[in-house]
């Protein structure tokens, strides 16, 4: 399992209409990672655009996937550089990752409820944390305990559920345009903070094959840094 940091070129129009439609960019990165005769199957590969540039003030992506990329394959002038991909098998000690270990993590996600069979993105921070509460058991975590009811030291607005250094920024409604023409919007937002791992066989398979819904809109990834004790 491999992760690469990818810097786009904004003086490329193929990257600029791909950083301003999210299904589409996947669309390119698949090219990448796909020969074109095999498909891409879906959360097969995972990606997030990152919030802040790099260094050269140039957009960055991070994507994630078991194949190899051909980065020849993407269209002329999209790619500025890449850096060196990243094994994350060895990087994390995957192999012997046991529950109680703690990590740092960032994630994209689309927090939704279903109202009268239809998705719907949960804007309330209440429910947004509960979201992700439900998603940790699922996937063999859990956050920080509150340290109290009444503070959340790096959110906005005051909440109920209150966790040390976790906030949730980013909240946007994303909006992709498939090759037939039809409209894609899911509602995404940026999770940051601590967790814990709870089952370690679960947890791998959530940094492998992502959590929630929207992967092909750049949602899902969950990417984690070990905090030394």
């Amino acid at each position: 399992m491999l992760l690469h940091r990818i810097h786009l070129n904004p003086r490329s129009k193929d990257a600029r209409r791909d950083l301003g439609d999210p299904y589409q960019l996947h669309a390119t990165l698949c090219r990448a990672f796909f020969p074109q005769e095999t498909k891409c199957l879906p959360g097969s590969l995972l990606w997030r655009q990152e919030p802040e540039t790099d260094s050269a003030g140039l957009p960055r992506i991070l994507a994630q996937c078991r194949s190899v990329p051909d980065w020849s394959r993407l269209p002329h002038g999209w790619l500025e550089h890449t850096d060196p991909g990243i094994d994350l098998t060895q990087k994390l000690a995957l192999d012997t990752l046991v529950a109680g270990q703690r990590f740092r993590f960032r994630m994209r996600a689309n927090p939704c409820k279903t109202v009268n069979g239809k998705r719907q993105g949960i804007m309330n921070r209440d429910e947004q944390i509960g979201w992700l509460e439900r998603k940790a058991e699922q996937h063999g975590f859990t956050l920080p305990e509150p340290v109290s009811t009444d503070y959340f030291e790096f959110m906005e607005q005051p909440t109920g559920h209150a966790y040390p250094n976790c906030r949730i920024t980013q909240e946007q409604m994303l909006t992709g345009r498939k090759h037939d023409g039809m409209v894609v919007r899911v509602y995404a937002a940026l999770y940051e903070g601590q967790l814990s791992v709870t089952d370690a066989v679960l947890f791998k398979q959530a940094l492998t094959k992502g959590i929630g819904h929207g992967k092909m809109m750049g949602l899902g990834l969950l990417s984690v840094v070990p905090i030394c004790e």
